[in-house]
């Protein structure tokens, strides 16, 4: 207890050295509870449309049962595909009045006769899908195949971006921290010095005194890593309606973020914030504190 109590006068007598390095920690771990976030949903989006890469085909009408049971059997045999949904004309024309039911005006001028029956073929990765997709445009029933190849490339090229972008940008915020923590630390056992004189003087081992310093720097490191994921919480709490209205039924797979998760990234902050403060206190202390 005397350590926390020794350091807890050390903060209070150094108010302003404090504010810096709980603003700097603060602005390194809401970066750090912002790329994680970003990290995370990005990679959950991406997982939800590898998981489901599908290739629809159009069909020309006067089209049979027995030609799509054909072409299905054809794609079957490559190995390729994972499941088939063939959507009637009936079907089709229920699924678009579930989706344009508050605009009576567009129901009122489609039927079911101008509606093509298709079949969804979803297959087991998404580089399987071009192939599948050349195999079915080659069916002389086949009127158009569309399948998502755009969008898959781009949420993985925006998922690596995300990932060195953000990645160098905490690394680079880690490496500050620890040069403030280092400064601060520094400066305050520089103030110190005739103190620090006077207790080894009264038989004070040299961990005795180096302990507060390392206690500080954990201290700000862990106070600014707990800021900067409740401030990422808060406003992901705020800004979560406004999410869920843009992303469309993407939202439903990253939100609500559970308490666990949430749990998790300040977990995470906090050991690295305690590697931080321990970290920086240290060079500090071995390099200052000449004892």
């Amino acid at each position: 207890m005397n350590f926390f109590n020794l350091a807890k006068r050390n903060i209070r007598r150094t108010p302003y050295q404090a504010i810096a390095a709980l603003m700097i920690m603060f602005l390194t771990f809401l970066s750090l509870s912002t790329f994680l976030l970003l990290a995370t949903g990005s990679q959950q989006i991406l997982n939800y449309y590898e998981s489901k890469p599908q290739a629809i085909a159009f069909f020309k009408d006067g089209t049979s049962i027995n030609d799509v049971k054909a072409i299905q059997n054809a794609l079957e045999k490559t190995g390729k595909t994972s499941k088939f949904k063939y959507v009637s004309k009936d079907d089709a024309l229920q699924i678009y009045r579930d989706r344009n039911k508050s605009n009576p005006m567009l129901l009122e001028l489609v039927t079911a006769n101008i509606l093509p029956s298709s079949l969804e073929i979803s297959t087991y990765t998404p580089e399987d899908l071009k192939p599948i997709a050349e195999i079915v445009k080659k069916e002389p029933v086949v009127e158009e195949v569309v399948f998502p190849e755009d969008v898959v490339a781009s949420l993985s090229t925006a998922t690596r971006l995300i990932r060195v972008v953000g990645g160098s940008v905490v690394l680079f915020l880690i490496g500050f921290s620890i040069l403030i923590t280092i400064m601060i630390i520094g400066f305050k056992i520089r103030i110190k010095r005739d103190e620090i004189e006077t207790m080894k003087l009264l038989g004070a081992s040299n961990w005795f005194i180096r302990m507060p310093f390392i206690f500080e720097g954990i201290f700000y490191s862990s106070t600014g890593a707990f800021l900067g994921w409740l401030f990422s919480f808060l406003t992901l709490w705020y800004f979560e309606p406004l999410l869920l209205n843009n992303l469309g039924e993407v939202s439903t797979i990253i939100f609500p973020i559970s308490i666990i998760t949430m749990m998790l990234f300040l977990l995470s902050n906090l050991v690295v914030a305690a590697l931080i403060g321990a970290i920086g206190s240290f060079i500090a202390v071995r390099r200052y504190l000449h004892i």
